[in-house]
């Protein structure tokens, strides 16, 4: 057998998701959960360009130890009429300090905590059928009202 090679990441977009704010839902089963809404946005890259709907939240929950589980769904329509589904579920955590500060809505440094994602795409629209059959991985920062995901396809 010859030998297998590692994927290949290729830049598909960048996500701009903006939120509304967050609807905190106290001490749930596995910690602190909360609801945030997704309410618009942009979608700019080399193969998907077009606009987050306004549909859709990132059910959150947040574990003992500060990590923050990210459970998204949300819709997105192409500049040439396609609907897509995103299905978005990833994990942030970082130094305390930088989690509060993040959490104040001050602007941090991407670098200096771990937000990565792994995203599965849909749509019944053929000129897309490609997203039904790729697999996806971000790595994202969260701004104040917002959240930035570069999405790449595992090639």
């Amino acid at each position: 057998m010859s030998k297998l090679t590692p994927p290949v990441l290729a830049h598909v977009c960048d996500l701009t998701v903006e939120l509304d704010p967050i609807r905190e839902m106290g001490q749930g089963r596995a910690g602190h959960r909360r609801i945030i809404p997704i309410v618009g946005g942009t979608v700019a890259g080399p193969r998907l360009n077009g606009r987050i709907l306004d549909l859709g939240a990132d059910w959150q929950t947040i574990f003992a130890d500060g990590v923050a589980e990210l459970d998204t769904r949300y819709g997105l329509e192409t500049d040439d009429g396609a609907t897509i589904e995103i299905v978005n579920y990833g994990l942030r955590h970082g130094p305390e300090e930088v989690i509060a500060a993040i959490a104040r809505g001050e602007e941090v440094d991407p670098a200096t905590y771990y937000m990565r994602t792994h995203a599965r795409l849909e749509t019944g629209d053929p000129r897309y059928a490609w997203v039904n059959r790729t697999l996806f991985v971000g790595t994202g920062a969260r701004l104040d009202a917002k959240v930035v995901v570069s999405l790449f396809a595992l090639e």
